[in-house]
């Protein structure tokens, strides 16, 4: 348990020295944004499709497309994979028009 603690309080005092402005070593990685009607439809898949695909709602979907929710996680990495190499990934999540 102290191992899990320490590694929590390293983690924490890391967070903290970044947001004060202290970089020592620190990676930030910034993720864009995917306009995921745009990917969809270029991708000629159905809003069914594309949704079942993903592992998501139709629902989740629709408020992506609208703006009202955006993805995250590796959702969003997904779709930023998807929209440089459309083909190979279509192809590996078996999108169907």
């Amino acid at each position: 348990m102290n191992q899990v603690y320490e590694s929590i309080k390293k983690g924490l005092e890391e967070a903290i020295a970044f947001a004060e402005g202290k970089k020592n070593g620190t990676k930030v990685h910034h993720v864009r944004t995917v306009d995921v009607r745009k990917l969809r439809v270029k991708i000629g898949a159905t809003q069914n499709a594309f949704a079942t695909a993903f592992g998501i709602s139709v629902t989740t979907l629709q408020r992506w497309e609208k703006g009202e929710q955006a993805p995250r996680g590796p959702a969003l990495i997904l779709l930023n994979l998807l929209q440089k190499d459309p083909q190979t990934f279509r192809k590996a999540l078996s999108i169907e028009s």
